[in-house]
């Protein structure tokens, strides 16, 4: 799979990053070697290599899951900076494309 520089634009955009067109070259580049990079790994033979077991006993790590009281809708925004007794009140973060 080859990376363009279009790909490299669209996920910009996605992440509200404006790059330049060095950046987007560099960007380009060195995510290009980073999947050949993982092409090689995954054409390596690992049928000789032993399946991996954990040095420590993992058994029982996790709690029994027990159901219990939840939080009422009050006391989850409490804390909260804003809300309107209810919901969390937050800035708008994304702007819609016209």
């Amino acid at each position: 799979m080859a990376i363009t520089k279009e790909a490299v634009r669209h996920v910009a955009r996605l992440a509200s990053l404006e790059l330049s067109e060095d950046d987007i070259e560099r960007f380009t580049s060195q995510l290009q070697r980073i999947l050949e990079y993982f092409e090689d790994i995954q054409n390596l033979d690992l049928s000789d290599v032993p399946e991996f077991v954990h040095h420590i006993p993992r058994d029982e790590i996790l709690r029994e899951d027990i159901p219990g009281e939840t939080l009422s809708q009050q006391k989850a925004v409490l804390n909260a900076p804003e809300h309107d007794g209810k919901l969390f009140k937050f800035p708008k973060v994304m702007e819609e494309d016209s």
